[in-house]
């Protein structure tokens, strides 16, 4: 049975940390949810902004990230959590290294020759296009990696609270509650720290801004981790078989467990 825990780890944590590396690399495209559905504008009015709902592509997995932070909970506990969660930042920090490092590298010659042109025969700089893309500011990097740990880590302590309220029933409760109220905190500590309290002064944003980009992001955020709920117990499903009888001694465990 320990191979078989070991392995779950093992399998979990690569999800985990696959989906997370890889929702900081591509959220620097913000995409209109609205036009990709093919719907109108919302046209919101929070907090005094007009707002649609534009968002980072980056959204579109970090609830598998928390999704995946709930099942780690489950069957390895705070400490497990805590561990890939490290692991993570270290991730995460090492790739954004990495990408910065890459970014310095003279350009070949015969690369921006080849991507010289865009479809339509306009000139296009291709190093400067890879530079934009892979690159982010200082204060996004450090704001997305606060607003990760504060939001790990309040996931899995609400997670376990509400555990011990509802023992192995209500799965949904302490799965999905768990993630709507760190993700709320999430949802504006990212944001707080890039664009206003590392922001440069002439793009700084106001306070309200903050709140109401932040309050959008949320409202994306509440719909879906209610909408994959069911995946939380599709889950749990499938690694209660594949554990067995020991699933429910590993599971009491894992709510014994602490940082």
């Amino acid at each position: 049975m320990g191979n078989k825990k070991q392995n779950l780890f093992i399998i979990l944590g690569a999800i985990f940390l696959t989906n997370a590396i890889l929702a900081e690399l591509i959220g620097v495209k913000i995409f209109s949810l609205e036009q990709s559905l093919g719907w109108e504008p919302a046209n919101l009015n929070i907090f005094g902004y007009t707002l649609d709902f534009n968002l980072t592509a980056g959204v579109m997995i970090w609830p598998v990230v928390f999704i995946t932070t709930d099942i780690i909970n489950e069957y390895f506990g705070k400490a497990g959590v805590r561990k890939i969660s490290f692991i993570a930042v270290g991730c995460i920090t090492y790739a954004f290294l990495m990408i910065w490092l890459v970014t310095k590298l003279s350009p070949a010659a015969f690369w921006l020759d080849v991507n010289s042109t865009d479809p339509d025969g306009n000139y296009f700089n291709m190093n400067f296009a890879f530079n934009k893309i892979f690159t982010q500011g200082l204060g996004i990097i450090i704001g997305s990696i606060i607003a990760f740990l504060i939001g790990q880590f309040l996931d899995v302590i609400i997670f376990q609270r509400l555990r011990k309220v509802t023992g192995e029933k209500m799965i949904w409760l302490r799965a999905t509650g768990s993630t709507l109220i760190s993700q709320l905190i999430d949802s504006f500590v990212v944001l707080a720290i890039a664009f206003y309290l590392l922001a440069p002064a002439g793009s700084r944003w106001d306070f309200s801004q903050v709140m109401s980009v932040g309050s959008l992001n949320y409202i994306y955020k509440f719909i879906v981790a209610i909408a994959l709920t069911p995946l939380i117990y599709l889950g749990h499903f499938l690694i209660d078989r594949y554990l067995g009888e020991d699933a429910d001694r590993i599971k009491e465990e894992a709510s014994q467990s602490s940082f």
